[in-house]
């Protein structure tokens, strides 16, 4: 006679977590703010219990920090040195992935890239940005990781969780045609078995990509910081390599 209300609650549980962090991730609560449970329980018309275990969830996306004695606050939003750390992990990382999972032709995951391309494109065309273009843009990277079959090299990923801290930097839809073509090139070079031009493709869209979300932050991103990013990770793979 419990499993039907035991479900209810999980049920519950899922949907308040969704949607705080729905509101979290469009900047409907603002970033570095103090989140109060009472609040955020009449809002959703819900008890305290769900929303404190979606907190405790949005704590292990990081999108949520717990604060000694002052309760939980959303997490800030990336600055310039917060991005550049990020980018030189997944330049560390995917660059590599992409030639690798190009290699093996039983699970190369070419075919699989390049029709989540084109569901994105039929779906939405080029133009539409946001919250399809967060799902799209997860969605591809994690095939490349899964591909690669090296569980703590995706939970490495995995544990950045990149996009969500990404995507705040833009509430506002935004153009993804360079995104959808920088992952066209990705998928074609991993589906021919190409791990240099791979390699090559993911490392050119992840450093556009860091151009495009330094744009985020307000002004026109230094590329003498990019250049620092470059040479960092640059000596970091000839180091790997020799």
């Amino acid at each position: 006679m419990r499993q039907p209300e035991q479900t209810g609650h999980l049920s519950t549980s899922v949907a308040v977590y969704e949607r705080i962090r729905h509101m979290i991730l469009t900047n409907l609560i603002a970033p570095d703010i103090k989140l109060n449970i009472d609040a955020l329980a009449r809002e959703l018309g819900v008890s305290h219990t769900p929303v404190r275990e979606a907190l405790q969830r949005l704590e292990g996306d990081r999108l949520v920090v717990v604060k000694q004695k002052r309760g939980y606050w959303t997490t800030p939003l990336l600055d310039e040195n917060d991005l550049d750390h990020l980018f030189e992990v997944r330049l560390l990382l995917e660059p590599w992935a992409a030639g690798a999972a190009s290699v093996d032709r039983a699970s190369n995951p070419g075919p699989r890239l390049q029709a989540e391309v084109e569901r994105f494109v039929a779906e939405h065309g080029t133009q539409t940005g946001g919250a399809a273009l967060l799902s799209h843009d997860t969605v591809f990277h994690s095939a490349v990781f899964r591909a690669v079959g090296n569980p703590f090299l995706e939970e490495a990923f995995n544990r950045t969780h990149a996009h969500l801290h990404l995507f705040r930097l833009y509430t506002e839809d935004m153009d993804a045609s360079v995104t959808i073509e920088e992952h066209q090139q990705i998928a074609d070079a991993i589906a021919r078995g190409d791990a240099t031009a791979a390699t090559s493709a993911m490392r050119s869209h992840l450093f556009s990509a860091r151009r495009r979300f330094g744009r985020g932050l307000g002004g026109p991103l230094a590329e003498s910081r990019l250049a620092d990013v470059r040479a960092t990770v640059l000596g970091h793979e000839r180091e790997v390599s020799s």
